[in-house]
């Protein structure tokens, strides 16, 4: 076919060569790969694995057809060709029977190809998935091979199904395809490929060797090698993932003395004792004690604070930023929107009434006489705490003494971003990382598994568990009665939505129209209501945010920037419009703009009477539960972790091939604690038995390695 003669080049591994030089592919076909499925060395290639598998042994008859079956097989004769339809909707069909029935066999493409390549009165193997068109059963462009043709690939039953597109399946290159190009790539002459493990692990854990692995994976001989295949692999991906953080967790405690924090002295305990707003829950203080030994132990803090919206975070971050001011330090606080920075800011500036601590906030819109007042005031240090938004990354902000360093909603700001912040000081500042966005425990071991967690998990006492109610988008009526008892209680209302204009692309409702229908039924000048979207001018987006603060206007119509930051005890009821539109977490989070006072609070969740199945149970458990890893667990269950909040931003320097964050918590754990086993023994992996895992670690890591001193 022209494929250029393959040689491996001595400086190179073989699976490293391009995969136009694997017979089957060639440039064309190299091209078609890269772009659709980034497929570009035999390494991609063998690392492309199977999403199904098929049981080639099992064949039905033609009688035993139904549309209700999956992918099946079939074997018989082609009888006959002919063409239906016009234009682009023209068809070709086969007439295909054994000897209990028969079939038809469509196709829309390829229709000279295979009416030339599968001559009639021939036997032929069929695979695909049985429709009904017309009241005749049909399979639309089925897998063909003459039967006199069909070989079992390394005696394999199995056949794995990969992952194709439109365009490939345009060009010819099925799953089937794929599955010829693994076998030529495992049957050259030259196949190489390294073992990735210690002897001694895969030894120890009874694993199969790399090379069984692939080959398993691939071309399985039964269910019993498949599994041990897929757990080989899965082994290794996240085994290597705990392995990097714990061993970077170790090496930046040995590596960064940080700043010691000894003093808890008077601006800590004069705040404790007359002004902490309410007594400190027990996950308070249990999460202080762990903050206070961070910062006096000499070495860099680098803690994860998790806590359910309402659980007390802002407390815990001003009385850590204290204890830096009582040591003489600076300290930060970075949120990533203007709304949620000048939460922070009115409410730690009224926690500190009285006080004398000196705070500023800085964010896009802060006009250029007070950013020079505080780049003064920073480099004097008469400024103790700065909070702000990403304006506090601007290299004009130059700190005199940064001790502590907090970043809020942390998963919104890049890598990149946080270790800006965290390099505004000579020696590393302590780091807080803050969520509001619960984590289950097998993936913050691996997104933040080089991080101390602390978790708020208790709420200030006297709260009201939220009320979860489902309508329908026909019984609005009830709805608007409800908020209009609400508001003459003397209540306010948040209404949000998941878009500022109609969309002719969703089929959800708007702000726009939203705020014209509350209007008619909350008329002007008994009802007042506010709106605030993010495409508001700032100083809008404010006055309407003062109106609801205020309690001049009972009704918010926003968007989803109210989603975090926005605390208004008084506000006991929001609306989510289109609510299947929102994700579980989000949800949450929107839920958690309510329950801030002592009043009964209620969570409204308006969605169409038609709802998809996965839609049905978001909303089904957002009525059962307030519980947010609850919450969080079932959100990963359903949907992955995809980018949770960012694998890019978490450490993980490539896309996982084969592994499950929601579903291999086991696996997780289990490679965790084997790789914690090795880093004590060995911390710097230069042990000779270790020394495989040292070079797959720098192979593996060394494009994230510089932006790992910060997480």
């Amino acid at each position: 076919m022209g494929y250029k003669k393959y040689t491996v080049k001595p400086s190179r591994s073989f699976l490293d060569n391009d995969i136009t030089y694997l017979p089957g592919v060639g440039p064309k076909r190299a091209e078609l790969l890269a772009k659709e499925l980034n497929i570009t060395t035999f390494r991609d290639l063998l690392y492309f694995f199977p999403y199904k598998y098929i049981d080639k042994t099992k064949f039905y008859s033609i009688s035993e057809l139904s549309p209700e079956l999956p992918y099946i097989q079939i074997k018989g004769t082609i009888r006959s060709y002919f063409f239906e339809g016009q234009g682009t909707r023209k068809r070709l069909n086969a007439v295909f029977t054994d000897e209990t029935g028969s079939i038809r066999l469509v196709w829309f493409k390829g229709t000279k190809w295979i009416s030339g390549n599968y001559p009639t009165g021939q036997e032929y193997t069929i695979f695909g998935k049985p429709s009904l068109f017309n009241g005749i059963l049909n399979i639309v462009h089925p897998e063909v091979e003459a039967t006199s043709k069909q070989t079992e690939k390394f005696g394999s039953t199995l056949q794995g199904q990969y992952s194709s597109t439109e365009k490939l399946k345009n060009h010819f290159i099925t799953s089937k395809v794929i599955l010829k190009m693994i076998s030529n790539l495992l049957q050259h002459p030259e196949f190489n490929v390294q073992e990735t493990l210690p002897n001694y692990l895969i030894s120890k854990y009874n694993l199969l060797s790399l090379r069984e692995a692939l080959k398993a994976i691939h071309f399985p001989l039964n269910n019993s090698e498949l599994e041990r295949a897929v757990y080989r692999l899965k082994f290794e991906e996240l085994f290597y993932i705990q392995l990097n953080l714990i061993k970077f967790k170790q090496n930046r405690s040995i590596k960064y003395k940080g700043l010691n924090f000894g003093t808890v002295g008077d601006n800590f305990n004069y705040f404790y004792y007359n002004n902490l707003p309410f007594p400190l829950t027990d996950a308070q203080k249990r999460v202080l004690k762990e903050i206070r030994r961070d910062l006096g132990s000499g070495k860099q803090m680098n803690r994860l604070l998790q806590g359910d919206v309402g659980s007390g975070k802002t407390v815990v971050a001003l009385m850590s930023m204290l204890i830096a001011m009582d040591n003489g330090y600076q300290a930060c606080l970075m949120a990533p929107t203007e709304i949620l920075a000048n939460q922070h800011y009115n409410t730690i500036t009224k926690m500190l009434s009285g006080m004398a601590v000196k705070v500023k906030l800085l964010t896009g819109s802060s006009k250029r006489s007070l950013r020079k007042e505080i780049e003064e005031s920073l480099s004097d240090s008469t400024l103790n705490i700065l909070i702000g938004t990403h304006a506090l990354l601007e290299d004009n902000i130059v700190f005199n003494n940064l001790g502590l360093v907090i970043i809020d909603e942390q998963h919104r700001f890049g890598v990149e971003q946080r270790a800006k912040l965290w390099r505004k000081n000579l020696s590393p500042p302590h780091v807080l990382v803050m969520t509001a966005t619960p984590i289950p425990r097998t993936l913050a071991m691996t997104l933040y598994g080089d991080l101390d967690v602390s978790v708020l998990d208790e709420m200030p006492p006297g709260r009201k568990p939220i009320k979860t109610i489902h309508y329908f988008d026909s019984k609005m009526n009830l709805v608007f009665g409800f908020l209009r008892e609400q508001i003459e209680m003397g209540r306010q209302i948040y209404v949000v939505y998941p878009l500022i204009k109609e969309s002719e692309k969703m089929d959800y409702k708007d702000l726009e129209d939203g705020y014209d229908t509350f209007v008619r039924h909350f008329p002007h000048p008994k009802y007042c209501i506010s709106i605030v979207h993010g495409q508001m001018p700032s100083s809008l987006k404010d006055e309407s945010m003062r109106l609801f603060e205020s309690g001049q206007a009972q009704i918010l119509i926003s968007t989803t920037v109210i989603e975090v930051g926005v605390d208004i005890p008084n506000a006991s009821v929001i609306v989510i419009e289109s609510a299947e539109r929102f994700g579980l977490s989000q949800l949450h989070q929107l839920r958690g703009r309510v329950g801030r006072g002592a009043d009964q609070s209620y969570c409204i969740l308006v969605t169409s009477v038609k709802l998809s199945k996965e839609a049905r149970e978001r909303i089904d458990i957002m009525v059962e539960t307030t519980d947010g890893f609850r919450i969080a667990e079932t959100d990963l269950r359903m949907r992955g972790p995809g980018d949770i909040e960012g694998t890019m931003q978490s450490g993980i320097p490539f896309d996982l091939k084969i592994s499950d964050l929601g579903r291999d918590g086991q696996i997780i754990e289990y490679v965790r604690n084997i790789a914690e086993e090795i880093i004590n023994d060995d911390p710097l992996l230069d042990k000779e038995k270790n020394l495989t895992l040292s070079i797959n670690l720098k192979r593996l890591f060394a494009k994230r390695r510089s932006l790992r001193n910060i997480s």
